[in-house]
């Protein structure tokens, strides 16, 4: 497994910034171990002319989560995207965690972090929490999307204006990670079949829900044919 994170080609500020801190705070999680796979989907990259691109991948698993996945992309020497899911082992109380930015030439189009339930009612234990983090500078706050029913109720959506709004932004991020980690700490490991069948079906829902975002599949679909898009989406972005 290649760890390009660390020297990444993407010398975006602000996404370098986002991506040393949540790779600082992953590193927070108990029997953090390397996830191996196919090299073909960690380091993809491609230098035609008019269609450069690159993606890199990280993959781990930690104590309480199954996958946490980290993707740093640029498409045409344009569009940038930072991209990040943790999701819990089913057997685990922890709910998923969600961070996405979308940066076009210099104008960040969408900015979007959540804790997003991965059983019924565990909003509920850290609601009050993100709901004290401090959102009030932002300015263009976004629409959620219709398919985004599986987010929590203090999911964070918005376009980023100016530095300072970016700089708020990454403190968010933090701040939210931050939940994350003393609710991993707190859960412990449970047996219930019935419980751990709920919680795999939530993380299927969350998958499924997330496919219905189109956007992905139509930036993919400029560089690759839709078999491979279909296999990307499926197999790197949302298993379940």
């Amino acid at each position: 497994m290649s760890e390009s994170f660390t020297k990444t080609k993407l010398k975006d500020p602000l996404i370098l910034d986002l991506l040393q801190n949540i790779r600082d705070r992953r590193s927070m999680f108990e029997n953090l171990e390397i996830i191996k796979v196919d090299p073909n989907l960690s380091n993809i990259i491609s230098n035609e002319i008019g269609r450069e691109l690159y993606i890199e991948n990280e993959f781990h698993k930690a104590k309480g989560f199954r996958k946490l996945h980290i993707e740093v992309a640029e498409f045409s020497k344009s569009l940038k995207i930072l991209h990040c899911v943790f999701f819990p082992d089913p057997m685990f109380d922890i709910p998923i965690f969600g961070m996405d930015l979308v940066k076009i030439n210099d104008v960040v189009s969408a900015a979007i972090v959540d804790l997003s339930p991965a059983c019924q009612n565990q909003g509920l234990k850290y609601e009050k929490s993100l709901s004290e983090v401090d959102k009030s500078s932002f300015t263009s706050l976004r629409e959620i999307p219709k398919w985004g029913e599986i987010f929590s109720k203090n999911v964070f959506f918005a376009a980023l204006k100016n530095k300072s709004e970016k700089n708020d932004f990454c403190r968010v991020v933090d701040q939210y990670l931050s939940v994350l980690i003393k609710l991993s700490k707190e859960a412990k490991c449970e047996f219930n079949e019935e419980i751990i069948q709920e919680r795999i079906d939530y993380q299927k829902n969350y998958c499924l829900q997330q496919m219905k975002n189109e956007k992905t599949s139509m930036v993919l679909l400029k560089y690759f044919d839709e078999k491979w898009v279909n296999n990307y989406i499926k197999t790197v972005l949302f298993d379940f």
